[in-house]
């Protein structure tokens, strides 16, 4: 899985004053989770565009300006209701040997028999939520969806792999090919009939 490093001063005031003041200096007031004890830290906001605004997943290296750095995933983010600027962001830190739960992205691979029929492609989810260890996990989970045809669905048991296991159930549907105005009825071949 890819990581990012991002360069951080930890805080020692947590109020609401200093909060509001690195804020007004467009810094993001974040936080760590999960370890030993609670990390409280700030980072410049153009410091997360490659970690909030995009559809990958990624770990976060922490680099704290004491010299220490923390592993650790995106737990939580919250938004400005009017601006969309970042108020806070919580990470919670992971170990190599615990297992962590994540999202992560689902994208599908081939050309659908259906689809290329005249049928609709349609994605019932995007993101699959999967528990593992973070060297386990993949940055993206495809699915081939090349044997489609029109009416058929493509299961999270088609994508699932013994690294990792998937926390949705067995006949959660990712997508599915559904039948549109244009689609074409399929001729038969000799081996169907």
């Amino acid at each position: 899985m890819k990581s990012l490093t991002i360069n951080a001063s930890q805080r020692e005031s947590v109020g609401k004053k200093s909060t509001k003041a690195l804020r007004n200096a467009g810094q993001v007031p974040c936080v760590i989770y999960g370890g030993d004890t609670v990390i409280h830290f700030t980072a410049p906001e153009i410091a997360f565009k490659n970690l909030v605004y995009t559809p990958d997943v990624h770990t976060v290296v922490i680099a704290l300006d004491n010299g220490t750095s923390v592993n650790a995933i995106l737990q939580d983010i919250q938004f400005h209701p009017v601006t969309d600027k970042i108020l806070h962001i919580d990470f919670v830190q992971i170990f190599d040997d615990k297992a962590i739960t994540m999202e992560i992205p689902f994208r599908t691979v081939g050309n659908s028999k259906g689809v290329l029929n005249g049928g609709v492609l349609r994605f019932n989810l995007r993101r699959i939520k999967v528990k593992g260890l973070p060297a386990n996990l993949p940055d993206v989970i495809e699915g081939d969806i090349t044997e489609l045809k029109i009416g058929n669905k493509l299961y999270v048991t088609d994508v699932a792999n013994d690294a990792y296991s998937i926390l949705h159930p067995d006949n959660t549907v990712l997508c599915q090919v559904k039948t549109s105005r244009n689609a074409v009825k399929e001729e038969e071949t000799e081996e169907d009939a």
